[in-house]
């Protein structure tokens, strides 16, 4: 009596029996030695094959930053530091800080002139 669990081994040694038996007939030229050896594309492979990998990798990395921005909000830190002084506007922080004492009457009216243009 045959054991199912050889059932699955013994179809797959007879599958790959003809595959064996050609692999074993026909000669390789795998590592054939010549003018190209093997690469079969000429100088410009050489050339170009540093370009494209550099332009893959910088493609991949800018999916990655992408990706990461979008998973992280999508704002920049500029963006971040902006909405996080409440959303005053540069003429309510120079009236605060005339209003503080920090700046006197004509560099406020300088800071207000300069910020109106």
């Amino acid at each position: 009596m045959i054991r199912p669990t050889l059932i699955p081994a013994t179809v797959a040694a007879v599958a790959l029996l003809p595959g064996m038996a050609l692999a074993q007939q026909t000669e390789s030229y795998r590592y054939a030695y010549g003018p190209h050896m093997g690469w079969d594309g000429g100088w410009y492979g050489m050339i170009f094959g540093p370009f494209f990998m550099i332009l893959f990798l910088a493609i991949v990395i800018g999916l990655i930053v992408l990706l990461v921005r979008w998973l992280g909000g999508g704002t920049w830190p500029t963006m971040q530091a902006a909405s996080q002084q409440g959303g005053r506007s540069p003429h309510d922080i120079l009236k605060e800080r005339y209003a503080r004492g920090e700046i006197d009457k004509a560099d406020f009216e300088e800071r207000r002139r300069t910020l109106g243009e």
